[in-house]
């Protein structure tokens, strides 16, 4: 991460934390909407990686405030979805390591229970599976100037591959968790909701699913393996 950007994550992680309590009127005041503006136009002039840092962010400590909408036209909020899934998934496997380290259950920890280590592994690679379609994402968008219809098929494979790993990241988190996990008091249903409810926003999986069915036929076998390599 470049020295721009780690300063860019310090800055939202403190706005987005004042926000949680108070609204937006923080994140309107540090100016995030500016965020894709050129430098020359008054603007932060960043590019969809800051982006997808920053929504990240957003989808662990502000999931219920529109930041996305502020950052992002309504053609590119399909991306900005799977950043607020990502950032929400991993705190949801953050929460679940440290929730299972912690609490004993026959005198040890449940992180010590195969059973408990073997559901744990499988979210964590859905995890990381999400982070890594939202980096590639990130990385096609800013090749091709923010442009979505360039950027399609990686926006219908990521929205898709987000959409499905959030009944597994979801499911397992809770089941680590039992019934705390479903209290306001604890943290776990305040990204889990979200991620329900942005698996149905800008397209659910058989919306995704058939776009990128369609595209995977047009290109043929040997169109798509040459598509996906020169990507």
């Amino acid at each position: 991460m470049s020295a721009a950007r780690e300063m860019l994550c310090d800055t939202a992680r403190a706005v987005f934390a004042e926000a949680a309590t108070v609204g937006m009127a923080p994140i309107d005041n540090a100016g995030f909407g500016l965020l894709l503006v050129p430098e020359e136009q008054g603007g932060f002039g960043g590019d969809w990686g800051d982006v997808n840092a920053v929504l990240q962010i957003s989808g662990v400590l502000v999931p219920g405030l529109p930041v996305a909408a502020l950052i992002a036209n309504a053609s590119l909020q399909p991306a900005a979805a799977v950043s607020l899934m990502a950032g929400a998934m991993g705190h949801s496997l953050a929460l679940s390591i440290e929730h299972v380290n912690t609490r004993q259950q026959f005198g040890r920890p449940l992180g010590k229970f195969q059973a408990v280590q073997q559901s744990l592994a499988v979210m964590a690679c859905e995890v990381r599976a999400v982070e890594a379609a939202a980096a590639v994402l990130a990385a096609r968008l800013d090749a091709v100037g923010l442009d979505p219809l360039a950027a399609d098929f990686e926006i219908a494979a990521a929205k898709l591959r987000a959409n499905r790993a959030v009944g597994v990241v979801t499911s397992v988190a809770h089941q680590v968790h039992g019934a705390i996990g479903f209290t306001r008091e604890y943290d776990l249903s305040r990204v889990t909701i979200p991620l329900m409810r942005w698996r149905g926003e800008h397209g659910n999986d058989a919306y995704w699913a058939q776009i990128l069915g369609r595209q995977v036929a047009g290109f043929g076998g040997r169109g798509l393996w040459e598509a996906l390599t020169a990507r």
